[in-house]
Parts: structure tokens; C-alpha cells; sequence
């Protein structure tokens, strides 16, 4: 039997984020076990958009038939309080919730303050909340009021690779991947490694960093299969799908015990510092780019690592969603 449900995201699916490229495998294996999903376009700017974008983005949600759940990503779910006021007696509301808006990095108290009253609001007309960690699962029935008989947790699903075999002397290449925004701690990075190698500029050592861009899923896989270190010092992770990603390639990770970071990293495939300790992160990367044999400690559970994969992520989310339709 085909069922019907929408999944309504912020602005283009195809945007290389975790949460953008969790919400797109989702949707892929949800439409893999006969559901049919109608994917909707809330606009751009989102947890800030326009009011113009708001305008059509609530007129686009009310324009969905009755009965069919809505999935809204949690980035845009999280300001649109009063659409999900004006939906929740018609539609089954599914608040899909990565991290909480007022977590993110580089906000102002009042800020922050603002985006936590508003997405409290829209969660209150949710009627049921998938979080993608049991981490921010906690944070939302503690700090958001969701009653926890409303929250399931479905963590990214992890595609397996088979590592190549790597090298243990010579030069060390460090490997970081995520958006270049405040929460990802790359001045912490590069503050680190400023103090291993003095400044970076000023010893002529510019080309040794080097800002890629957006890449596919196609250009990362050689990146980590001449990587030895995947380096993320993140502030806040509602999962950490990078770190999975580059353990799932046999690489072994820095991190940091920020948020559901110390639940995605297996302790025998990596090595946590507290967030914003620049000097924890130097000495680390200092002991692991001299010590091959702990990389190879390292990698090795990594490679032993073991996490879902989509299609058995895809199915509890199908289940929650099958209890609402």
C-alpha cells in the first residue's frame, strides 16, 4: 500500500549540509518501502527568512491535502510557529529536529533567547518530534517542554566503505569537513595548529591549508582515502554525521565532547578535547601526527566501528511515521 506524507525542508535539498543530506537519504528510502513523499520548498534565509519567504512558505504548507503527515525540517520548523498553530488540528505536524536554532554559535543572548521562545512555540503544535540524537532528545523534553512519549530518536544512517590500506611515516594530512560557520570551531583548528607550527602566514605556510568549497560525496572519497586525521573541532553536533562519515572510511577523528559528539565517536576510533581548548587540541594533534602507531590504534577501530545504515534508519522513521498517518 502506498502512503502519502510531505517532507517540507528550507530552501534547495541539494545544499551540502548534514542536515540537508540527511533529510535527502531519508526521503530516498522512504520512497525505496512505498511511500510516496511530496518534497516542498519553504525558501531561502531560513532560520531567518524574509517575510515575503514566510508569507509563501506558511501558504505552501496549508495548501497541503489534510491527514497526510508533514515532516518539517527543524530549521525552518523552528520559527514557524504559527504555521504549525494553523496546521495542527488538520495534518499530523512532524517537527524533524537536528540541533536546536538557539545552539548555534555566534548568536547574541537576545538572540538566542528569541529563537528558543519560537521554536518552544512551534514544538508545543508538533505532534510528534524526531531528533537525530538521543542528545538533543534530552535537550528537547528538558529545555523545550516536549513530553518525552512525543519524541523518537532516528539517528543518520552510516554508508560502509572499504578503507585502503594507509601509510604510517611521512607527512600527516589532516582532513576537516563541514560548513565554515562559528559552531564548527575551525579557529580553534587553525589556532591549534598555528601554535605547532607558529603562524601559519608569517612561516610562509599558507599552502599548506586549504579551503575546498562545497564538494560531492564523489570528490570526499579520495580526500579521506589519502586522509590520516579527520580534525572537527565543533562547539555544538546535534549528531556529528562528519565524524561517522570519516570513521565509516576507516579514518580515525578529533573531536570534541560538545554536544552528541561523545555518542557518535567510538572511543577506540578517536580522540575527544573539550570545545574551545585550543591548548588540549594542540597537544593532541601534537601526540597523534608524531605517534603512527596510536593513527593505526586508531583507524583500526574505525575500521571495526559498526553503525546503521540508511535503510534501517529509514524504517524507524517509517514507523513514526506509519502511527500518525
Amino acid at each position: 500500500m502506498v502512503r502519502n506524507a510531505a517532507f517540507a525542508v528550507p530552501g534547495d535539498l541539494a545544499t551540502p549540509t548534514g542536515g540537508y543530506a540527511y533529510d535527502r537519504r531519508i526521503i530516498a528510502e522512504l520512497s525505496l518501502r512505498d511511500w510516496r513523499i511530496e518534497v516542498v520548498d519553504l525558501g531561502d534565509g531560513f532560520p531567518y527568512p524574509a517575510a515575503d519567504t514566510r508569507a509563501a512558505a506558511c501558504a505552501r504548507l496549508a495548501a497541503l491535502p489534510p491527514g497526510h503527515p508533514i515532516v518539517i525540517d527543524g530549521l525552518a520548523f523552528g520559527v514557524l510557529a504559527e504555521a504549525a498553530a494553523a496546521l495542527r488540528a488538520s495534518h499530523p505536524l512532524v517537527a524533524l529536529v537536528h540541533h536546536p536554532l538557539a545552539l548555534e554559535s555566534g548568536l547574541s543572548a537576545a538572540g538566542a533567547a528569541r529563537l528558543r521562545a519560537s521554536e518552544r512555540s512551534a514544538l508545543a503544535c508538533a505532534r510528534h518530534v524526531i531528533a537525530t540524537s538521543a542528545s538533543v532528545a534530552r535537550l528537547l523534553v528538558d529545555d523545550y517542554g516536549v513530553a518525552a512519549g512525543r519524541v523518537s530518536v532516528v539517528a543518520p544512517g552510516t554508508d560502509r566503505v572499504l578503507p585502503p590500506p594507509r601509510k604510517r611515516e611521512g607527512e600527516v594530512k589532516l582532513l576537516a569537513v563541514g560548513s565554515v560557520i562559528p559552531r564548527k570551531g575551525y579557529d580553534v583548528l587553525v589556532a591549534a595548529l598555528a601554535r605547532l607550527r607558529a603562524e601559519i602566514a608569517r612561516l610562509g605556510l599558507a599552502d599548506r591549508i586549504t579551503l575546498l568549497g562545497a564538494v560531492t560525496s564523489e570528490e570526499l572519497s579520495p580526500l579521506y582515502a589519502c586522509t590520516d586525521l579527520f580534525v572537527l573541532p565543533s562547539r555544538f553536533e546535534g549528531y556529528g554525521m562528519a565524524y561517522t562519515e570519516a570513521i565509516a572510511h576507516g579514518v580515525p577523528v578529533i573531536g570534541t565532547t560538545a554536544g552528541a559528539v561523545p555518542q557518535t565517536v567510538p572511543a577506540d576510533a578517536g580522540v575527544l578535547v573539550a570545545p574551545d581548548d585550543v591548548e588540549a587540541l594542540t597537544a593532541t594533534l601534537q601526540r597523534l601526527i608524531a605517534n603512527p602507531h596510536e593513527r593505526e590504534r586508531l583507524a583500526a577501530g574505525a575500521r571495526a566501528a559498526k553503525f546503521p545504515s540508511w535503510s534501517e534508519q529509514a524504517a524507524h522513521f517509517a514507523r513514526v511515521l506509519e502511527s500518525l498517518a
